[in-house]
């Protein structure tokens, strides 16, 4: 049993008959009234997130999870496909265990939990950024550049992304996985 002073990011919690990541948390003490943890919860069953407030000093039931290195080999339908690094293992898990399975391309190393208690994995983390090719874009106008204009661009796994005018077919970025947002062109 872990108390509200060991969330952080990333944490797996066993809540309302559910298994939830942290993947948001904010400490609050107010002037008046007892302190408490404002969180953000996903499932890791479902995907679906909530927010939660837990008072200072509650028992949470945390989820003793391990996390190895899968690499992401394909997807056929719902399922995603991945390889453990190290033993060379397979296994396939539902989109809704991904946070942004539309940045993943193939051959992808990403970071799975997998829960000790039963050894079934939980969720996959991505890298903080991937570097992906602009696949599809319109070519910027000339002189429309006086604010930070953006236009859409598809890259090479299909997602759709807000790119600076400058950017061309053909062009590497680098994307913030998180934020699912263009971060930089890659030269050369």
């Amino acid at each position: 049993m872990a108390t509200t002073s060991d969330i952080r990011k990333g944490l797996c919690i066993r809540y309302n008959h559910d298994i939830y990541k942290i993947i948001e948390f904010l400490h609050v003490k107010p002037g008046k009234g007892p302190a408490f943890v404002r969180t953000k919860l996903k499932s890791v069953t479902t995907g679906k997130v909530i927010d939660n407030t837990f008072s200072a000093g509650h028992k949470i039931d945390d989820v003793r999870v391990e996390t190895h290195k899968f690499q992401y080999l394909y997807s056929e339908g719902e399922f995603y496909h991945f390889m453990n690094t190290e033993d060379y293992t397979q296994i396939r898990l539902l989109r809704e265990a991904l946070d942004t399975p539309e940045l993943m391309k193939e051959g992808e190393v990403v970071t799975v939990i997998i829960n000790t208690e039963d050894n079934a994995p939980l969720s996959v983390e991505m890298p903080p950024h991937v570097i992906l090719e602009v696949t599809a874009t319109e070519p910027g106008v000339k002189g429309n550049t006086a604010t930070n204009a953006t236009k859409p661009a598809t890259v090479e796994t299909g997602a759709e992304i807000q790119v600076p005018l400058f950017i061309d077919e053909g062009d590497k970025i680098r994307v913030d996985t998180e934020k699912g947002q263009y971060q930089e062109r890659i030269k050369g």
